[in-house]
């Protein structure tokens, strides 16, 4: 398989107010990269985002804005290319949002979210949070709401399910964005 996991973490409700990214790229099932970044959200924090993912004001103030980081991470956002999260209406609504701000043009590209496939594939397991989820499969998730721990850990929980059941109850899940 080849896609990126992507997280994202919000300085408050509003879905445009991103404050750090991370991208973990997957080629031929295996993990090769990782890409994380903090972001100058325009807008205010709120103190329970921050007592969430830990990030504070300060911690952005030498931050790249959102339209700075799109252009590092716009060529993974392409018509055949996969994109996976864990809870894919969150981050994809968070991507999408950011880019209306900003009026970028919304780029087309495959989805796939691990809430969904998990769902699916165990469908005994309590509950289908992050941090359930990398429990009972034994995944490594030390720091949940740290962007990079949690895509990390969303590209393995897919890497799991391709080993366990193969591709193909996987393929009936993605969608287009």
């Amino acid at each position: 398989m080849n896609f990126i996991a992507m997280d994202f973490e919000t300085a408050n409700h509003l879905p445009y107010s991103a404050c750090s990214l991370a991208l973990v790229m997957v080629q031929d099932s295996k993990i090769v990269g990782e890409y994380y970044t903090l972001i100058q959200p325009e807008t205010e924090f709120f103190w329970r985002n921050i007592q969430i993912h830990g990030i504070h004001p300060e911690d952005v103030e030498d931050a790249p804005k959102f339209p700075e980081v799109w252009q590092k991470i716009q060529p993974y956002f392409h018509q055949n290319g996969l994109i996976v999260a864990h809870n894919a209406a969150f981050d994809t609504k968070v991507l999408a949002s950011c880019l209306d701000y900003y009026h970028i043009e919304q780029p087309q590209y495959l989805s796939l979210c691990t809430v969904r496939t998990s769902r699916k594939l165990f469908p005994e397991m309590k509950n289908h949070r992050l941090n359930t989820v990398c429990a009972d499969l034994d995944i490594t998730l030390e720091n949940h709401h740290d962007a990079l721990e949690d895509s990390r850990a969303c590209a393995e929980i897919l890497l799991y399910q391709e080993a366990h059941f193969g591709v193909e109850p996987l393929k009936k899940l993605v969608t287009i964005k």
